[in-house]
């Protein structure tokens, strides 16, 4: 085993505002690496991808078997970066309001991400999430499961999938969910959804074969969009 972790927590006071703003930098690569995080309050972040603030870069996690815990509890908190793969295992849980996710799980192909577990529990509103899981089909066997509590929640998923599953339950008004499906071997996608004026845009385009689809919807109004297409062309709502 050869695993390299640097982690650094910043902790930022501002008089102006008199708020304070909490920073966890990570990078990490090696095999079988368990990392937990957790932030209390507001105005947090885990960054990677785009950060900002303290100017901070890094959320960037390479290996095989790794397993990610994260726990933001609070209001305009950010988690951002790079997650670089096979069987990974993320437990993603947020509680609060205008929080924002923007995760890529293996963008260069370098692992695949073969085996991914992913869960997210999201109570709060006007939330964004934004999961991009895996390139050129490698998604073997992923097991994605998003439980969302509260209102005005976006939530984009690329995933490239083969043989995958993804599982959302969704409760609230005015939730937003942009799912686009492709790969060789297929996909099901199962969304439980009780709310009103929601909007749904689901694109499946797994390329000669099989994909599924199943949904429990039940509110008033909204907006309901959904495309198969085994030819794995590009489609959209």
């Amino acid at each position: 085993m050869n695993n390299k972790l640097i982690l650094t927590a910043l902790v930022i006071m501002s008089v102006m505002t008199y708020a304070a703003d909490n920073e966890i930098y990570v990078e990490q690569s090696g095999a079988t690496a368990n990392l937990d995080l957790e932030q209390l309050g507001s105005a947090n972040l885990i960054g990677g991808l785009l950060s900002s603030a303290g100017s901070m870069t890094a959320l960037d996690l390479d290996g095989t078997s790794m397993t990610l815990d994260i726990n933001q509890i609070g209001s305009t908190n950010s988690f951002l970066g790079d997650i670089t793969a096979d069987n990974f295992t993320g437990f993603f849980e947020f509680d609060g309001s205008s929080n924002g996710f923007t995760i890529q799980v293996d963008p260069t192909n370098t692992y695949g991400a073969d085996g991914s577990d992913v869960n997210v529990d999201v109570t709060g509103s006007s939330n964004t999430f934004t999961l991009d899981l895996a390139t050129s089909s490698m998604a073997s066997n992923t097991d994605l499961d998003w439980i969302i509590n509260g209102d005005s929640n976006v939530i984009n998923a690329d995933i490239d999938y083969d043989g995958g599953t993804n599982y959302m339950d969704i409760d609230g008004d005015s939730n937003t969910v942009n799912f686009d499906g492709q790969g060789y071997a297929g996909g099901y996608f199962y969304l439980d959804q009780t709310g009103n004026s929601r909007t749904f845009n689901i694109n499946q385009m797994s390329t000669n074969d099989n994909d599924w689809l199943k949904i429990l919807s039940t509110g008033s109004n909204g907006t309901i969009c959904v495309i198969q297409n085994d030819g794995g062309s590009s489609v959209g709502c």
